[in-house]
């Protein structure tokens, strides 16, 4: 089977303020087929530390998710949600989302073909890159 590399991502809202403003950003990534949605889970987090983890379809507000609905495969365990919690600060929820990288896809088959396995990778955080960039005089 042909894949690409399949990654996570833990988008936080302080606060609780999710309001769905991602949706169209994530569908748009969706259509041109740049990711393919593996799963996706919501985690929020009360003010006293206590934990819910839901799908989409367990809130109406989370309808336009629906749309992405056919690429869902139930991956995230619950230990996955539990450790994603652990990082959740108080009072606030998150986007727990597994992609995988379908522009990718072309390239970890080459990587495979070769006998080439990944060793090591990583996100690098934005505010990183942009204070390199600054350093850099690129920013």
């Amino acid at each position: 089977m042909s894949i690409g590399p399949v990654e996570y991502l833990i988008v936080g809202f302080p606060g609780n303020q999710f309001n769905g403003d991602i949706v169209p950003a994530l569908e748009r990534l969706v259509e041109s087929g740049t990711v393919r949605i593996v799963d996706l889970v919501f985690i929020s987090k009360d003010a006293d530390g206590n934990v819910d983890a839901f799908e989409y379809e367990d809130h109406p507000e989370l309808a336009p998710f629906g749309d992405l609905a056919d690429a869902l495969d139930d991956l995230l365990s619950d230990e996955d949600v539990e450790l994603a919690a652990e990082v959740l600060e108080p009072n606030s929820s998150a986007a727990f989302i597994v992609w995988e990288d379908l522009w990718a896809r072309e390239f970890a088959d080459a990587v495979r073909g070769s006998g080439g396995v990944v060793i090591a990778g990583e996100r690098i955080p934005h505010q990183i890159v942009l204070d390199a960039l600054a350093h850099a005089g690129q920013g």
